[in-house]
């Protein structure tokens, strides 16, 4: 492993700590097949893919838990250079920003510094994801009515960090050498949203036109 990955992968750079998966539950095999699939270099769009027999929910929760864990990964190792002087506005470029709005502090949408939203975001996430009663781990517990609303809200704010990253930060990505893993857990993502229907096109235009249109 190259040292900019081993620095992508260090546990002090996590930004969080890791949901993980209980072995020998389901989840923990689907896991272990969609790394597997990404592992045998698989076109993504094909690895995105509902594997036959699976049910839809297990694939989606599965990869939002492993997508929070790397975008989470991702924002860690740039952290250090986004802060409230470098990036008082959470935005993405001039076009775009985003105000964070919740059930508790905020009610209303606020803009905020970059690093408090990523804060308050991932914090947000963490509790959804630990959440039974959205998340149930259980084999047989089903999923509530509300599930896939609530994983649609979580992936589309996800994917403003990779707007504020690929705008704000891709030199400090490219400086670490980490731009290719930095693409390929891009790519993946969009690949499994829009093959779920997961993510409101309008959402995905500050990088799949623009700036970003190179990754596609």
């Amino acid at each position: 492993m190259s040292y900019a990955l081993k620095q992508v992968f260090n546990k002090d750079k996590t930004f969080r700590p890791k949901r993980k998966f209980e072995p020998g539950t389901q989840r923990f095999e689907l896991h272990k097949k969609a790394q597997a699939s990404l592992n045998a270099g698989l076109d993504l769009k094909v690895a995105v893919q509902l594997p036959p027999g699976e049910e839809q929910n297990d694939w989606v929760a599965v990869h939002v838990v492993d997508f929070f864990n790397r975008i989470n990964l991702i924002y860690g190792t740039i952290s250090d250079s986004c802060t409230q002087h470098s990036c008082p506005v959470m935005s993405g470029g001039p076009k775009y920003e985003y105000r964070w709005q919740d059930e508790h502090k905020y009610r209303k949408p606020t803009a905020l510094s970059a690093p408090q939203y990523m804060n308050l975001l991932m914090d947000w996430i963490e509790v959804q994801i630990n959440n039974e009663d959205i998340f149930p781990t259980n084999v047989g517990t089903p999923f509530p009515k509300n599930f896939l609303p609530v994983v649609k809200k979580i992936l589309s704010r996800l994917f403003r960090v990779f707007v504020h990253v690929y705008i704000h930060h891709f030199d400090r990505i490219t400086q670490m050498g980490s731009e290719a893993h930095v693409n390929t857990c891009y790519k993946h993502f969009y690949y499994f949203v829009k093959e779920f229907n997961l993510i409101d096109t309008k959402e995905l235009e500050p990088l799949v036109s623009g700036s970003g249109g190179a990754l596609m």
